[in-house]
């Protein structure tokens, strides 16, 4: 335990670095606020003019810009706190962060509107329609910057709360792999605390263990961490969970409670007290609605974009395909998509002529014909002109005319082969609940460096959690992706 003293010691605890960042994050905030509110105000109105009442007459109020704009910085700098847009449980993962930021401008902007009519102060429509969406998304951008910085800092073991895990040894095995997969989350598991007996770590990890969870409080200091995480209830009662609770240093050591659930995004959760009980409800996913119009819609529309814009580069791809090798400029395959429903789909042929034929031959090869993602490595069948349409995935741009007729999205699982489809067990075949997509979670998150298994579970992340937010995001990821393709395009 010697060991776990001398860590606490040189690292940073929660609440000091918590405490580190979002005086960094504010600091950060208020210069964007005050180069993009008093950067619109000269661009706008320029410093010395004044708003006045709505009349005109010398009776109405008559405010300084520069004080307007220093009024709606203040103002706005309180929101973001109120808003609670710098807690350490946002700041670095997930949406909830900008969501905020973007809820706090949207309410000051109806308050400045409210006083501006009750006082009759006529600030100029301009000012204050640039000022505000501009302020949003310079926010955005700079929270995005922090986020990068952050994420490569506790991938380095910085910035990040030192847990222990309490539960049985199952639930706790889970919860480390989750952490461990995921360090941008912050959490860095310190050591275990599990009933029973065993060895000095927890089996298949490196995990430090201690046996008896009534005395992990002590171990948690003995650890050096300062946040305590709950994997299951069955090894702590309510009475035992409480005086865990009472034991705590307010402010300095934290208490979280892990649910027996994974892979479920955030907006299905809502949490409800009870008398007292902290009840989770967790909404099962739908697939019908106005949600399923709303993404047709959006399919249409940006699909026909892209095509008109890309128009001249799909010509010049396909002249390319004919011009460097024998056969058709178009590869049509059967592929299984929503409820199991067979299409074609179309890419740019990036293989030679009859390419399919050689298929089974060459997963037999790699020993991959058990396994439902049917990849080639090294595929001797891919063309010159092919692996440069694979690498920034071009091939793919065909599929638009998929999406426009309907039976693709925009984002999706990747439709499989029905050979591959034959190979599912049952939590995969959920993928089919779903339009298949022309890009997805696991096409951003390590394409052809992922295993079967990994890919499934992010395509059935997707499938449970899918909305037009998630959608537009994965989107920006595979624009990204195509531009610096990195070892995983293939």
């Amino acid at each position: 335990m010697v060991m776990g003293r001398f860590y606490a010691a040189a690292t940073m605890t929660t609440s000091a670095w918590s405490s580190k960042l979002a005086s960094r994050v504010r600091l950060t905030d208020l210069l964007v606020l005050l180069w993009v509110v008093f950067g619109t105000q000269i661009g706008w109105v320029g410093l010395d003019r004044t708003a006045r009442g709505f009349s005109g007459s010398r009776g109405d109020i008559a405010v300084s810009y520069t004080i307007v704009s220093f009024v709606i910085v203040a103002a706005w700098m309180i929101a973001l706190e109120l808003f609670d847009t710098r807690s350490p449980r946002v700041l670095g993962l997930g949406t909830q962060e900008y969501r905020a930021v973007a809820d706090s401008a949207v309410r000051l902007f109806g308050l400045v509107a409210i006083v501006a009519f009750l006082f009759k102060i006529d600030i100029g429509r301009g000012y204050i329609l640039i000022a505000f969406p501009l302020g949003v998304l310079v926010l955005v951008f700079s929270r995005w910057m922090w986020r990068q910085w952050l994420g490569v800092m506790r991938r380095r073991g910085e910035y990040s709360s030192r847990v222990l895990l309490v539960g049985s040894e199952a639930s706790v095995t889970v919860i480390a792999r989750e952490f461990a997969r995921m360090p941008e989350a912050g959490y860095r598991v310190a050591g275990a605390c599990v009933p029973g007996s065993g060895g000095d770590h927890l089996p298949g990890t490196r995990i430090p263990v201690e046996y008896g969870v009534e005395h992990a409080l002590a171990v948690m200091r003995d650890f050096g961490a300062d946040t305590v995480v709950i994997t299951s209830a069955d090894e702590l009662g309510p009475d035992q969970v409480r005086r865990l609770s009472w034991g705590l240093i307010p402010g300095a050591e934290h208490l979280v409670v892990a649910p027996s659930l994974i892979d479920i995004g955030g907006p299905r959760i809502h949490t409800r007290p009870v008398a007292g009980l902290p009840l989770m409800h967790v909404e099962t996913p739908r697939f019908e609605g106005r949600k399923l119009v709303a993404k047709r819609i959006f399919d249409l529309i940006i699909s026909f974009a892209i095509v008109v814009m890309l128009s001249p580069l799909l010509a010049v791809l396909a002249i390319c395909v004919k011009a460097t090798s024998p056969g058709p400029v178009f590869y049509r395959q059967v592929r299984v998509g929503l409820k199991g429903r067979p299409f074609t789909m179309l890419k740019f042929r990036s293989m030679s002529d009859g390419a399919d034929a050689h298929l089974a031959a060459l997963l037999a090869r790699d020993g991959t014909d058990t396994k439902p993602l049917f990849k080639v490595q090294n595929d001797p069948r891919v063309t010159s002109i092919g692996s440069v349409l694979r690498k920034y995935s071009l091939d793919e741009l065909p599929q638009l005319f998929n999406v426009l007729h309907g039976s693709m999205s925009l984002v999706g699982p990747r439709p499989q082969r029905s050979a591959e489809v034959e190979l599912y067990d049952h939590a995969a075949g959920r993928r089919l609940f779903v339009q298949p997509g022309m890009t997805g979670l696991w096409q951003v998150s390590g394409r052809s460096t992922l295993s079967w298994e990994e890919s499934v579970r992010l395509d059935l992340y997707y499938v449970e959690n899918w909305s037009i937010t998630g959608d537009l995001t994965i989107l920006v990821r595979t624009f990204r992706a195509v531009i610096l393709p990195g070892r995983s395009a293939i």
